[in-house]
């Protein structure tokens, strides 16, 4: 193994159970000593399913994880065992994968807006590539960090809904001149960079992108540029219900890749899945600590959930939660109940109560109570971030997970155990159920990225 991640960074379970039935074991020891912490529980063996199924389906393609979609340790040591590379947007999501061992040239400074202080800090720590889009980026680079690898990000979004004040990333007619003007300024160019950023785009937006990626690409080498990376960016699903989907986008991508990056051009390729990876592989529980009803001509209750939670979002409005909770009472935690009392209207806020504080309205719920739990799935995708520059605040408990068959996984992908065709059989096979593939996920070697720049 590579040393990022051991059997002592989760608990080891037998194939088929589920993070539901591990969060109810946990609620019922949490009810009877009276402790109402929020928590997740977070299945990696999910994670690992994922990320052969990534390299499955798009076999050209190194997937650089974003910190910012998840930061939790678990997750980066699982990842970095795996081989990923890390996207990072600031100083500390780089100190952050470089604390568990990850080294320089497997992170990626993907940010478009960088503090110069930030830009020092990476230059001091060996992390090279990074992108910019726009002439006052270009600037900071070329006085803080001389030895910095360019990636130009270009806006590849044509879509009608795209607000282009808004948007990230350099127009196709402004390229040359951002080229020239790094020429001028002695940065080295080494690619494009795009990012769609939606899971909701029509996957042909993948392919006009990189259709303008190889515009882009052109330029840079008449300029004398050696332009051999191209990032691809995000916005592939990452939920249950979206295989469909994410094989339709899969599909796209490498068909815009072998057209205009055709294999054997010298191109490498990478992508920045984020809630590809997570949003299925956990699930979070919080205790109802206030509950409000409202007058009888405007029916419906409030609950009002942990006081953590906010926080774990990073001061936001609960916006990315799941909007269908499963209600598990405290009364009946085990076994599980197959029927509630009457259901009603109700909405969810956080402690404070304000508008900011708003989860939900409009959920039908059974009658809830002062110590009951809501359950919420797929809850991997921006729950859950990385220590900040002012500390590490209020952080989530989190209870890892893995089966044995996942782990065994891992093993066998590093090449740590012989792959002997029983051991196939046994690892891979109840790996494939819910993202079924037609041949054996574990046959794909796991991606080491060499250095990129």
């Amino acid at each position: 193994m590579n040393g990022y991640l051991d059997e002592s960074s989760f608990t080891m379970v037998e194939e088929g159970f589920t993070t539901r039935d591990l969060l109810e074991d946990l609620l019922v020891e949490l009810c009877q000593g009276s402790d109402q912490r929020a928590l997740f529980v977070a299945d990696l063996g999910d994670i690992v399913k994922k990320h052969l199924w990534f390299l499955k389906a798009l076999p050209r393609v190194k997937p650089f994880f974003p910190v910012r979609c998840n930061g939790s340790e678990g997750v980066l040591r699982l990842l970095a065992e795996l081989g990923a590379g890390f996207a990072c947007a600031n100083k500390a999501e780089i100190a952050r994968v470089q604390s568990i061992g990850v080294p320089a040239d497997k992170i990626f400074y993907s940010s478009p807006c960088k503090q110069i202080s930030h830009l020092k800090y990476a230059a001091s720590h060996g992390v090279q590539l990074m992108a910019f889009d726009n002439e006052v980026e270009l600037s900071k680079v070329a006085r803080s960090h001389p030895r910095a690898r360019m990636l130009l990000g270009i806006a590849a979004d044509s879509s009608p809904s795209s607000h282009p004040s808004l948007a990230f990333g350099a127009t196709l007619t402004s390229c040359r001149h951002l080229l020239e003007a790094a020429k001028e300024q002695a940065v080295e160019v080494v690619g494009i960079s795009f990012h769609l950023g939606s899971p909701g785009l029509e996957p042909q937006a993948f392919s006009q992108a990189v259709a303008a990626a190889q515009l882009a690409f052109q330029v840079g080498t008449e300029l004398g540029y050696h332009m051999h990376l191209l990032d691809i960016g995000g916005g592939f699903p990452g939920t249950e219900d979206t295989r469909a989907r994410f094989e339709e986008l899969a599909a796209v991508i490498n068909s815009a890749l072998d057209l205009y990056f055709p294999n054997g051009c010298g191109v490498e390729i990478i992508a920045r899945p984020g809630r590809f990876y997570v949003t299925s592989a956990f699930s979070f529980a919080a205790s109802i600590t206030a509950r409000e009803e409202a007058p009888a001509e405007q029916p419906g209750s409030d609950g009002r959930r942990d006081g953590g939670m906010v926080g774990w979002q990073g001061g936001g409005t609960g916006a990315a939660l799941s909007p269908r909770p499963a209600p598990l009472q405290r009364k009946i935690l085990a076994p599980r109940r197959a029927s509630y009392p009457p259901w009603r209207s109700s909405s969810l806020c956080g402690p404070a109560g304000c508008d900011e504080d708003h989860i939900a309205d409009g959920l039908e719920l059974p009658e809830m109570h002062v110590g009951d739990w809501l359950i919420f799935e797929d809850m991997g995708a921006y729950t859950i971030t990385a220590p900040t520059l002012l500390g590490d605040g209020p952080q989530p408990h989190i209870t890892y997970a893995m089966s044995r068959l996942a782990w065994k996984a891992v093993q066998l992908c590093q090449g740590k155990l012989p792959q002997t065709e029983d051991d196939r059989e046994r690892v891979c096979a109840p790996l494939s159920c819910g993202w079924e593939m037609a041949e054996t996920l574990c046959v794909t070697p796991v991606f080491t990225p060499a250095s990129i720049i």
